[in-house]
């Protein structure tokens, strides 16, 4: 992987892991930060706790001989002191539905080596269309012409392509797909030499051109939506955890089920609106006079907190602490039938519902996360109150004495939220937020 140091060890999922030595260690070595950009990266606040975070040692005695996971342990665990940085790509796998928990080992290697075989044939596929695809290299100029947003960047590589060309002709216009993936294959090249590029990782072309084969063989099997800006915010740590790239598709395309619908853009809306109009409802519900202001002020639509729930947070916190955030969330809200409602619809289409109607026995509630348990045992079932809209109203309440007061206009609002990049403290933020889903549950019932 070329990141990590110490001693490897494999954890059988295509993730190579260290050992832990002592809660003390510098988990930064484990993502360096190029030596030009330290001074102006955030202070990491996550420390991995011994008897909290979940080690490499309790994730391997978390499995039973056969290889099934005992996953309401593993919940326990993260949601008290996150994930060692070795592990987490194993991990992460699990959170976002790539095998389910009763799985056993056999069961996941044969299922990794159908999807890393479905995987390469797509790339191959892509290949025969973009020859860049798989060389070790990527694009950041245009290869066809958009006449909507014409390119003038230069190549990456240094290496400026020749075949910029017209419109398609009539008899190519017939397949927009390929055009239209075409289109978006610069814009994905210009986003990934910009994503995470303070760290060693990304000064390795490879690395580079391993996150933008990723995101382009993703939108062309997701032509619906196809790439969109900050979708390699959400793939750059998952390419870095995961050494083998189709594993590391499968999970971004996983976690993409949960955030796809963020990143729907047309003319007229943003997939995000639904979200931000959730916002608005619980601000509304526990504090009405701030929501009051923030309409007063041109605000009532939240379109300020837009970058937060796009890119899950990725500019208000540090690498690690971001990666912390993640994983306690996803911990948070999951859901034990995650990975058959995932494979019962094979197409790349979101998980408009978490809930199955079924009753749950507490046995079985005990495998789903805090915040999930508690929707279930409430019978709330609006997924558009994800855990992430509840983050963005607690960071909203730990402001609101200053928003009150000093917010004449949404500029102000603007420049209050972000004097937050890189002084938000993770931990604080999802307990505030637990507490203002618990009130805001409360209030609905009332």
């Amino acid at each position: 992987m070329g990141i990590l140091f110490g001693k490897r060890i494999s954890d059988g999922g295509g993730c190579l892991t260290k050992m832990w030595s002592s809660s003390s260690e510098d988990l930064e070595s484990y993502f360096p930060v190029r030596q030009e950009y330290q001074a102006e990266v955030p202070k990491t606040r996550f420390k991995t706790r011994v008897g909290k975070t979940l080690s490499s040692r309790r994730w391997n005695a978390a499995f039973d001989k056969e290889g099934r996971l005992d996953i309401a342990g593993v919940l326990r665990r993260i949601q008290r002191g996150g994930i060692h940085p070795s592990i987490k790509g194993a991990v992460w796998e699990f959170l976002l539905g790539c095998y389910h928990p009763d799985s056993t080992f056999e069961e996941r290697n044969e299922l990794r080596t159908r999807r890393r075989e479905q995987y390469a044939a797509w790339k191959a596929e892509c290949k025969q269309m973009e020859p860049t695809i798989g060389s070790g290299k990527l694009l950041t100029e245009a290869i066809v012409s958009d006449p909507s947003q014409p390119s003038e960047e230069a190549s990456a590589n240094g290496n400026p392509q020749d075949n910029i060309g017209a419109m398609p002709s009539d008899e190519n216009r017939a397949d927009k797909k390929v055009y239209h993936w075409k289109v978006g294959l610069n814009q994905i090249g210009l986003d990934v030499v910009r994503t995470d590029r303070i760290l060693v990782f990304y000064e390795n072309l490879e690395n580079q051109a391993r996150l933008w084969d990723v995101l382009a063989v993703y939108s062309w099997v997701d032509g619906d939506i196809g790439y969109v800006q900050g979708m390699s915010d959400i793939c750059s740590p998952i390419v870095i955890l995961l050494e083998n790239e189709a594993d590391a598709f499968w999970c971004f395309e996983r976690a993409m089920r949960r955030l796809r619908e963020n990143f729907r853009c047309s003319a007229t809306s943003m997939g995000v609106q639904s979200q931000l109009g959730t916002l608005a409802q619980i601000i509304k519900a526990i504090d009405p006079k701030l929501h009051q202001h923030l309409e007063d002020l041109d605000g009532g639509e939240y379109l300020f907190a837009f970058r937060m729930l796009m890119v899950l947070f990725r500019r208000e916190f540090s690498f690690v602490d971001s990666l912390y955030l993640w994983e306690v969330m996803w911990a948070m809200e999951y859901n034990p039938n995650i990975y058959v409602q995932y494979e019962e619809s094979r197409d790349l289409v979101s998980n408009d519902s978490n809930h199955d109607g079924q009753k749950i026995n507490s046995k079985l509630l005990k495998q789903y996360g805090k915040f999930e348990r508690k929707n279930v045992e409430t019978g709330w079932t609006e997924q558009k109150s994800a855990l992430a809209v509840f983050l963005v109203a607690s960071v909203l309440e730990n402001k609101n004495k200053r928003l009150l007061k000093e917010a004449k206009g949404l500029d102000d609002v603007v420049q209050i939220l972000g004097e937050l990049t890189g002084n938000l403290d993770a931990k604080k933020a999802l307990k505030e937020a637990l507490k203002i889903h618990r009130k805001y549950l409360k209030a609905k019932k009332s």
